[in-house]
């Protein structure tokens, strides 16, 4: 299924966080949000899970829509959020993380199956899966959120700043991860401020300023674009 937000505006008070957004990820595909801090990309995937109500506009997940909906009903429907900051349980296990993911599942073969396939995915995961997530590098600890995130068996994964933190070794080890997801038919949108890892792994871009989509299109528009050049690129 695929995500339409269709002209969202969203307000904290009197201010206005985003206005008038729009974007589609179609099923299947990798879509990239990019924009400065406060640009408004975190409140857009706020508003996608339920955490921010809108002030006017749409969004819907295949042909159901979902704003409104509470954030339990939306994870339900296969959408689910890696967040900024990972946000582990530091204190629990590496296994203990990953089975919180499945929090909402009742398929305990499913679920084992699954785990299986993150530690394949992750092989770090297995050997660590007794250790404190708190213990773990910073790297290791985004995988962990990302297969938390698996976990939950999304049709449509919302990871926020995944490279944020990490070294420039791990940043190039992410985009094999991502590209791995999708190639399950997991569709992912992708917010990132890292435009080297967007341009090769998304479809199609967004970029978001002062709260407004100032661009959209291809990897290759976005490539040749004066706005993302000067403000990403350094040209």
């Amino acid at each position: 299924m695929g995500l339409s937000v269709k002209n969202i505006t969203v307000h904290y008070g009197k201010a206005i966080a985003v206005s008038d957004v729009s974007l589609e990820v179609s099923e299947g595909s990798v879509a990239a949000l990019i924009g400065a801090n406060g640009s408004g990309k975190s409140t857009t995937l706020s508003a996608i899970c339920g955490l921010v109500p809108l002030t006017s506009g749409e969004i819907w997940f295949g042909d159901r829509r979902i704003d409104g909906l509470s954030t339990t009903e939306i994870v339900r429907l296969g959408i689910v959020c890696i967040p900024e900051g990972r946000r582990l349980f530091p204190y629990l296990s590496v296994l203990v993380n990953l089975k919180l993911g499945a929090s909402l599942r009742r398929d305990k073969v499913g679920i084992e199956k699954d785990l299986d396939e993150i530690f394949e995915h992750f092989p770090v995961l297995r050997k660590r899966r007794n250790q404190h997530a708190g213990t773990l590098s910073g790297g290791e600890q985004q995988m962990l959120a990302i297969g938390r995130g698996l976990m939950a068996k999304p049709k449509l994964l919302l990871m926020d700043e995944p490279s944020l933190g990490l070294s420039p070794v791990m940043v190039k080890e992410l985009s094999p991860v991502i590209k791995r997801i999708n190639s399950l038919g997991v569709s992912v949108l992708l917010v990132e401020q890292n435009i080297p890892l967007v341009l090769k792994v998304a479809h199609r871009g967004y970029a978001l300023k002062v709260g407004r989509v100032v661009l959209e299109g291809s990897m290759d528009e976005f490539k040749t674009s004066g706005v993302v050049r000067n403000a990403y690129l350094g040209a």
